[in-house]
């Protein structure tokens, strides 16, 4: 275990928590219910199966969706819709939203995973441009 817990919150700041303990790995998943799940071209999920999770507040805000016939579960909070932690004690995981995070953390990605369900646009993008800001 760390001696600096790991912090986060959603969008909003009603919900607040604390990770005591190592991520393991760190994926970026493109499979399509990750793609829905996040509105973007991947989830980032950092994945322990020794951290502890502490929920400093707003823990009534935390909503819970599993997909029906499928292990996919996404937990946000009811009053942003920002993607939260999901802790499963029952099969020893905590599966952490790397956005979610306010501290920094000193793993990087593992690997692109089922990119085999890459989206269509989501290809050669370090060729497009940067800017720095919001466009003009």
């Amino acid at each position: 275990m760390d001696n600096n817990p790991t912090t986060g919150q959603c969008l909003c700041g009603a919900v607040k928590f604390r990770i005591s303990g190592e991520f393991e790995s760190f994926f970026l998943c493109h499979c399509s219910r990750c793609r829905k799940d996040s509105g973007s071209a991947h989830s980032a999920n950092l994945f322990s199966s020794t951290a502890k999770i502490t929920w400093v507040s707003g823990e009534a805000n935390i909503k819970t969706f599993h997909l029906p016939g499928s292990r996919h579960i996404k937990s946000f909070c009811s009053d942003c819709g920002s993607a939260l932690p999901i802790s499963q004690p029952e099969v020893g995981l905590l599966v952490v939203p790397a956005g979610s995070l306010d501290s920094p953390i000193d793993i990087r990605p593992d690997a692109h995973i089922c990119s085999s369900s890459r989206a269509n646009w989501d290809e050669a993008l370090t060729s497009i441009q940067r800017i720095e800001g919001l466009p003009s």
